[in-house]
């Protein structure tokens, strides 16, 4: 056993706080990660906080892991003591059924295994996250990380980068195409940059004016003011697509009236309530709206292979470990520039 330093929620209600357990030495086919720079997900506030429905206390948050390999299984192939590697939003599923298959693990037919907040499979045992100082996983659902870019920035790809990234891909967005990204955040910044980097016309769709900079610096070609009813009457009919990373309550029909004929609105943002679209919205464009869920392994790894060659990153603000629960605070209040990640450095010491 690996004695682990780490950060967790004990309840819904009060602050993180350390919090100290045991990891099992590594399997035949797993591997150890020391971590050494953990992502902050907004998907962490509303786990620990039960949002999503009912968390396994103590939860330590974190599923977007960056580190360096220390110990490898006898039977371990793809990687050796040294690599970088990552874990993103789950470490097992079911291995077996069609979406596992096709390698589209995170639609397990019997559920995937989250890196936090769930149970090890066939166990009692809980997952444990990143905000810890190791990790253990099997080495079939960890991920090279190349060396040519920053970790820091490297490791919100493991969440916010996939999201984005699987449904552009999916949906073959690029050169020809004119595409709305409603929302700058997390997970807006990045789809920004892949949009313009697949070769789309870009707009940035936010209703906050002081954003349009920032969009542009991130690789947007326009900005639109989503609060101004000429600009978006100007907009009508306009989008082939629209990448919604909006996770607050809003109004989807407002946007599904910018795409064009055989338009499509790619939900990847998980707003509290439903959604209420009126079938005419669809029909009379023949218009469609989809919904998204990070990658599978084998995808992942495409796409941060395809930074690695592109030099493309989050954009981030390095934290030490005690900082988290202000860190929250300012997530909450959109406060951050796009991403935190934890500096793991400052929990090991």
């Amino acid at each position: 056993m690996t004695a682990i330093k780490a950060y967790a929620a004990y309840d819904a209600e009060t602050p993180l706080k350390p919090f100290e357990f045991e990891r099992k030495d590594v399997g035949p086919n797993q591997i150890q990660i020391d971590i050494l720079y953990s992502g902050v997900c907004h998907s962490d506030i509303h786990t620990a906080k039960g949002d999503w429905g009912p968390a396994i206390y103590p939860l330590v948050p974190g599923h977007e892991i960056v580190g360096r390999i220390v110990k490898i299984g006898s039977d371990v192939t793809k990687f050796k003591i040294g690599d970088l590697a990552g874990v993103g939003c789950f470490v097992d599923s079911c291995r077996t059924c069609n979406n596992c298959k096709e390698g589209v693990e995170q639609y397990c037919d019997e559920g995937m295994t989250g890196t936090y907040n769930s149970y090890q499979r066939g166990t009692d045992i809980p997952t444990y996250g990143g905000y810890s100082t190791s990790i253990t996983v099997d080495e079939k659902y960890s991920l090279h990380i190349s060396d040519k870019l920053p970790l820091q920035g490297v490791a919100p790809l493991l969440c916010a980068g996939i999201t984005t990234y699987s449904p552009l891909k999916y949906c073959k967005v690029g050169k020809g195409h004119k595409i709305g990204v409603l929302g700058l955040g997390g997970l807006g910044h990045m789809a920004v940059k892949f949009a313009a980097a697949f070769g789309a016309e870009v707009t940035m769709l936010s209703g906050t004016p002081s954003k349009e900079e920032d969009a542009k610096k991130l690789g947007a070609h326009h900005f639109a003011l989503t609060s101004n009813p000429d600009t978006m009457n100007s907009l009508l009919n306009s989008f082939d697509f629209i990448l919604n990373t909006v996770s607050g309550s809003h109004d989807y029909n407002q946007y599904m009236n910018l795409l064009r004929t055989n338009g499509t609105m790619i939900v990847v943002g998980a707003p509290p309530t439903p959604a209420e679209i009126p079938a005419f919205t669809l029909i009379m464009k023949r218009r469609s709206i989809m919904g998204s869920m990070i990658g599978g392994i084998a995808e992942t790894q495409e796409m941060l292979d395809y930074c690695a060659e592109h030099g493309i990153v989050s954009d981030v603000e390095v934290i030490n470990m005690d900082y988290i629960n202000e860190a929250y605070v300012r997530m909450d209040k959109s406060d951050v520039k796009y991403r935190f990640v934890i500096d793991m450095a400052s929990l090991k010491s």
